[in-house]
């Protein structure tokens, strides 16, 4: 099993916060029993998970019994009445901690206020699922081995904490994914032009790399930097063109090819349009001398 007494005093005196750019953790403690007793009937100003790891005993939650048994993890909710009562003990794991709004992002306050309300305050069997996961990654083994290195700690609590929104939270199992930002979208189409730039790079080709339509691809970029998907790809290829250009290690031809013009009249014609200059005039005004 785990030594009860060490994990506490090890995640004490290391995590007294968690936190992300979306949300801010205060914790006010952690515990850990071997053989934790009934208690009297309480209530907390903070949220309280618990997390069973052997024995039974029931739950009380305002007017609401539950049955507890290895694997159940519960939450007892800020101003909310609650009762452990057992016979031999429970081996437990639970810590105390409340959101910080003022350093949380509205939407993520919304929805921890939201479970305040309407949580499902008992998962019966919760073991297996990531919040257990993350628990028991957090405890020191009676063996000592695989420990978490204390570097880790923070990160592997917050994930706790934000898991615990979802486990207690009334999210359909089934919920859809969200689909990627635009903006990410954006920046690995980006990434995939900048890194094929030798191809002929279709607006085809690019959509069914990243599994978007033709007509997402384009909106993406006439929305996102209000330019044309070609326009990019041109801009993009002058720019590399540049680029080599001032380095003086490539001929003209061999520029040309790997930057995915079709023929050197023809990055000669565009680089001018670009550039007022052709590509030879621009090497020497970069200060480079022509490439053998």
């Amino acid at each position: 099993m785990y030594r009860f007494r060490e994990s506490a005093e090890r995640l004490n005196s290391r995590i007294s916060a968690a936190e992300t750019g979306a949300e801010r953790f205060f914790i006010h403690y952690w515990g850990a029993d071997g053989r934790l007793p009934s208690n009297p009937a309480h209530k907390h100003s903070f949220f309280e998970a618990c997390y069973v790891l052997r024995g039974t005993g029931t739950y009380r939650d305002a007017e609401a019994i539950y049955e507890l048994q290895s694997g159940v993890l519960f939450l007892s909710r800020p101003g909310v009445e609650h009762q452990i009562t057992t016979e031999d003990g429970l081996a437990i794991v639970f810590v105390a901690f409340e959101l910080d709004e003022s350093g949380s992002e509205p939407q993520a306050a919304a929805a921890w206020r939201e479970l305040e309300r309407s949580a499902q305050p008992v998962r019966i069997d919760a073991s297996g699922t990531p919040s257990a996961l993350l628990w028991e990654s957090l405890l020191t083994r009676e063996d000592g081995r695989f420990p978490l290195p204390d570097g880790a700690l923070p990160a592997a609590a917050f994930a706790l904490l934000a898991s615990l929104r979802t486990l207690f939270g009334a999210e359909p199992a089934g919920t859809a994914p969200a689909s990627p930002r635009p903006s990410r979208l954006l920046r690995r189409a980006k990434r995939y032009i900048r890194d094929n730039l030798a191809r002929p790079l279709s607006l085809s080709e690019v959509a069914s790399a990243l599994h978007l339509s033709e007509r997402q691809l384009s909106r993406l970029f006439s929305g996102g930097i209000h330019e044309s998907f070609s326009g990019y790809v041109r801009q993009e290829r002058i720019r590399e063109a540049s680029r080599l250009l001032a380095l003086d290690e490539l001929p003209i031809k061999a520029i040309a090819e790997r930057t995915g013009f079709a023929s050197v009249h023809y990055f000669t014609r565009t680089f001018r349009a670009a550039k007022g200059m052709p590509p030879g005039e621009f090497r020497k005004r970069s200060g480079a001398a022509p490439a053998e």
